[in-house]
This record gives structure tokens, C-alpha cells and sequence, in this order.
């Protein structure tokens, strides 16, 4: 979680909501419970998905893919907005490159929101899609007009 001002972005804070064991109901009832603790907790007004593909394992992508419709409506039930991003466009937006490694990820993270140290790989990559969308909604806010994308650059 981050807030963003302007140009400037605080983090706020990151972690992990833990399914635990047991049968697939049980624990997205888990993540559900977990988020909805971090959004009384911390009161986002905007929520930010990383938008999920078909990996080589098909079974990894549809638990993922349960996990994140879990995410999408624990937001949408406290009534927040949900914007999507590709990890290209989360990496292009963080990184400057779409195919950056992970731990370019983590680096540019940590320099963004001026952090001691990397974070973790995955509060890394939530982290960079808070900041993907926070930079989204900055250029929304200047005026485009006259420019053209070049590879995947305003010019």
C-alpha cells in the first residue's frame, strides 16, 4: 500500500494474507477475511490487480486466478474501484523496461518509495503495481494532446 501526491509517493505498508491449509473454499474465505482486515485497517480509496496469464501450469493459474477474484471482490465489496495491469505494464511503469528481472522490480521499488532495503519479492511486485497505477492516474492528469506512443513512451 502507498499514497501518492502528486509525483510523490510514501509507502504505507506491505505484507502477505496467508490462505493456510485446508479445502479451496476455506481459503479463499481466508484472503477474503485477510483483506478485508487490511482495507478496515489501512482505508484505501483504490485498488490495483496484477492481471494474471496462462503459465506453464495450468492448475498454478487457476488457484492464482481464484486468488485474485478473491482480491477483486474484497475490494469491490468495500466499495473501492479496481484498476488492472499486465506485469509488462507494471514493469514498463516501474522499471522503465517491460522484461525487467525481479529484482530490478525490487531495486526500483525500494528507490521510489525510498525504502531501507529490497522488499520481498511479492510485496515487490504489489508494491510496483500501487505504483504502476498511482503513475497512471498522474498521466491522466497531463494532457496528452500532440503526443504519440513509440515504444510504449509518450513522444
Amino acid at each position: 500500500m502507498i499514497e501518492s501526491a502528486g509525483s510523490k509517493l510514501r509507502y504505507v505498508a506491505s505484507g502477505c494474507v496467508k490462505s493456510g491449509e485446508g479445502d479451496l473454499a476455506a481459503r479463499l474465505k481466508a484472503i477474503l477475511e485477510g483483506l478485508h482486515e487490511v482495507i478496515t485497517a489501512h482505508g484505501p480509496v483504490e485498488v490495483a490487480v496484477e492481471k494474471v496469464f496462462v503459465n506453464v501450469n495450468p492448475q498454478s493459474t487457476l488457484a492464482l486466478g481464484q486468488a485474485r477474484g478473491t482480491a477483486i471482490c474484497a475490494a469491490v465489496l468495500a466499495g473501492l474501484p479496481v484498476a488492472e495491469y499486465t506485469a509488462l505494464q507494471v514493469k514498463q511503469s516501474v522499471v522503465g523496461k517491460g522484461h525487467a528481472k525481479k529484482e530490478q522490480v525490487q531495486h526500483m521499488v525500494r528507490r521510489l518509495l525510498a525504502l531501507p532495503g529490497d522488499p520481498a519479492p511479492d510485496a515487490a511486485d504489489a508494491l510496483a503495481c500501487a505504483i504502476c497505477h498511482a503513475h497512471g492516474r498522474a498521466l491522466g492528469s497531463v494532457s496528452t494532446r500532440g503526443l504519440r506512443v513509440k515504444g510504449g513512451r509518450l513522444v
